[in-house]
């Protein structure tokens, strides 16, 4: 948990953000009430953890899911924030399953390529500045051996004992 009661508190800048967001161009928002915003935000997102946790607990589960924070709205007689909430989870997870069959794509599109590329195949091509000292003798640093000079293709071999 939080040390100090401010370290639970929204990001100012996020909170500005928000707030430009919602109101129209040319409505000022005093530094007071911006706070006041912020600190209203803060102890809503806390409460709707507190309440989305009691219900992953009555589930036996120490993860709260989306589902938890949805049933936690409507126990805090938040419905209204339901749907359009569950609307904006639905884009998500179609967003996200966008970039992943994206990726999907990419790699099987350089898989079946068959590039042959060095770093497809765990070897790094080192390209050092010549004169110039990085201090790192060998590359040795997290256990693992690097071997090589400017410009040669080298292999990676693991040296730490597991």
């Amino acid at each position: 948990m939080a040390e100090r009661p401010e370290d639970l508190n929204l990001p100012n800048a996020v909170i500005t953000r928000i707030i430009k967001d919602a109101i129209p161009d040319g409505v000022n928002v005093s530094k007071e009430a911006r706070l006041a915003i912020s600190k209203a935000a803060s102890v809503f997102v806390l409460y709707a953890t507190s309440c989305s946790n009691n219900f992953a607990l009555k589930s036996k589960r120490k993860t709260i899911t989306a589902k938890d924070v949805l049933d936690a709205l409507e126990d805090m007689e938040f419905d209204q924030f339901v749907d359009p909430l569950k609307e904006c989870l639905e884009a998500f997870k179609k967003n996200q399953q966008g970039k992943k069959d994206q990726k999907k794509k990419e790699k099987e599109s350089v898989n079946v390529s068959g590039s042959g590329d060095a770093e497809d195949e765990g070897v790094v091509v080192l390209e050092e500045e010549s004169g110039e000292d990085n201090g790192e003798e060998g590359g040795q640093e997290g256990g693992g051996a690097i071997n090589g000079g400017e410009g040669d293709v080298v292999e990676i071999s693991d040296t730490s004992e597991d």
